[in-house]
């Protein structure tokens, strides 16, 4: 096993750069195949069903999370960025030759769970070999994959399949997964731990056990991605609906907003090294987005446009800032013998809570409006500002 001072700063940046494409990857997978709906539905298929079959990669990601990072605890994390990848890549060959709704069912649920192998085994990647000093930036510039990952999907997955068909447009992620396989064989390097027979006994010991504190984390990361979740799927409807946008110019707002995420996502994580603290830094988001969601209702309600707008740009780059600094607390508490299963838990309640959002809140808007919903948001991100644990300062983990 390679060490530390083995590995050079130009191959931890390398590794990061695999980390990012293979989450990439799987988040075309999950994110991009709800951009099929179109092609779905002018084929003939009711919009359940096709919204049922869109939704097969989010179920197979959040059915896998947990045991995916069970795995990475035991067999490392170079394994399983190569074998998760490669599931998703047979999937999603095996579903571009099949039209049958079952059988194009499962194997999209196959393919999500593959594609959720990543996002705790790139994650350990970069705590295991990133100083303290320097993972807050590291793991920010790892959450910009998720971005990257939707913006890929919406603009290669609906072109392919307007002009190949929804079986070559299945095949955009599937290539995407078989490539993030064979560069991880290749370029990762599990980092390094000692043995489980010569580890701490304080390092093996269950985290959850007699300290709250990784369940503060997961519940007020939880809260935090209603907010998030409610700009990502309202924001273009909003805009068209209420501000009279045509969808192509609120499209290309929403488009803008997710490359200002991507950059809200790094500085947040950097400001976190600089500050030696994640969970303080969460706390001053976790407000930030109270203020800005609270603002947004207002402006929406009183229809002053030209104050709303600015701050659907500010509160869409703000409610995806926590991601970063709560996915790297995790892993830095829960230590390298429970960070991959903690990073599931975090991930798989986060999942659950974003799947909520739009029928919850869709309900919410035919009865009372997007102010309702903006307010609503808020208010639950409230509740997560007095839950931020203690500021703890990271460890060498």
């Amino acid at each position: 096993m390679a060490t530390t001072a083995a590995v050079g700063e130009r191959r931890r940046w390398a590794m990061l750069g695999l980390g990012v494409f293979a989450q990439a990857a799987s988040a075309v997978f999950i994110h991009g195949v709800p951009f099929l709906l179109p092609a779905l539905t002018d084929g003939g298929m009711s919009l359940p069903i096709a919204g049922l079959l869109v939704a097969m990669p989010t179920v197979g990601l959040v059915c896998t999370l947990i045991a995916w990072g069970w795995v990475v605890d035991r067999i490392g994390e170079r394994k399983v960025l190569v074998a998760g990848p490669l599931i998703t890549a047979a999937a999603g060959g095996a579903a571009a030759l099949t039209a049958h709704p079952i059988a194009l069912g499962a194997l999209l649920f196959l393919g999500g769970a593959g594609a959720a192998s990543t996002n705790g085994a790139s994650g350990r990647v970069i705590v295991g070999w990133f100083p303290p000093h320097r993972r807050g930036l590291a793991m920010g510039i790892r959450q910009t994959a998720q971005p990257l990952g939707v913006g890929i999907g919406a603009l290669a997955i609906p072109a392919v399949a307007a002009q190949h068909g929804v079986p070559a447009a299945v095949l955009v992620p599937a290539v995407m997964a078989l490539l993030a396989a064979a560069a991880c064989a290749v370029g990762i390097i599990d980092p390094p731990r000692p043995q489980r027979s010569e580890a701490d006994p304080g390092l093996l010991a269950n985290p959850y056990r007699g300290d709250g504190t990784l369940w503060r984390v997961h519940l007020v990361s939880v809260l935090l991605v209603v907010p998030q979740g409610t700009l990502w799927t309202f924001a273009l409807l909003w805009l068209h609906r209420d501000a009279g946008w045509s969808l192509a110019a609120a499209g290309l707002l929403v488009t803008g907003t997710q490359v200002l995420s991507a950059i809200g996502r790094i500085g947040a994580g950097a400001w976190s090294d600089r500050v030696g603290s994640r969970l303080g830094p969460l706390r001053t988001v976790a407000f930030a987005a109270v203020v800005s969601m609270a603002a947004l209702a207002l402006a929406a309600w009183t229809e002053w446009w030209w104050v709303a707008i600015p701050l659907l740009v500010a509160a869409s780059v703000i409610t995806v800032s926590d991601n970063g600094l709560a996915f790297t607390a995790v892993a830095e508490i829960a230590g390298p013998y429970w960070s991959g299963r903690g990073l599931g838990v975090q991930n798989t309640g986060q999942n659950l809570a974003m799947a909520a959002v739009p029928p919850v809140f869709g309900a919410v808007i035919d009865a009372a409006g997007f102010p309702a919903v903006f307010i609503a948001a808020a208010v639950i991100a409230a509740v997560a500002v007095p839950l931020v644990p203690r500021d703890r300062r990271h460890t060498d983990h």
